[in-house]
């Protein structure tokens, strides 16, 4: 099944109490939390309801065990002994951020960017510093 991969990059402050519960529940509780999800209509619900706070899209195979090689995931959830959920936290991307006010398609780099999340993650695996 198809992964989609969310990165919180907004911060805590002036949040509404729901829009910040919806964020816990996915496992974006502080900036730069990054969550691999199964693509299913009520994950994409809940992530098209924090879409301000975020930045999203589906992530290739190969760049999500790049990703796990360099930085081990923070949390993982399992459901019946498959992997539903995996947590990092992730330094900002090489280069920083273009805007975070703006939605992608603005310019900016909230919201769902699709297919060019992979670049946004290489950027990031770029800042991580080996341990």
């Amino acid at each position: 099944m198809e992964k989609i991969v969310a990165v919180r990059i907004r911060g805590k402050w002036n949040v509404r109490k729901e829009i910040e519960d919806t964020l816990c529940l996915l496992g974006l509780r502080r900036k730069n939390h990054c969550v691999v999800l199964e693509n299913n209509k009520s994950n994409l619900g809940m992530l098209k309801k924090v879409k301000d706070y975020i930045t999203y899209g589906e992530i290739k195979e190969e760049i999500l065990n790049k990703l796990i090689s360099k930085k081990k995931p923070k949390k993982i959830v399992k459901k019946s002994g498959e992997i539903k959920k995996l947590i990092f936290n992730l330094p900002n991307p090489k280069k920083g951020f273009r805007s975070i006010k703006r939605g992608f398609n603005q310019g900016g780099d909230l919201g769902y960017r699709g297919e060019k999340i992979n670049e946004f993650i290489l950027r990031i695996i770029e800042n991580i510093k080996s341990d």
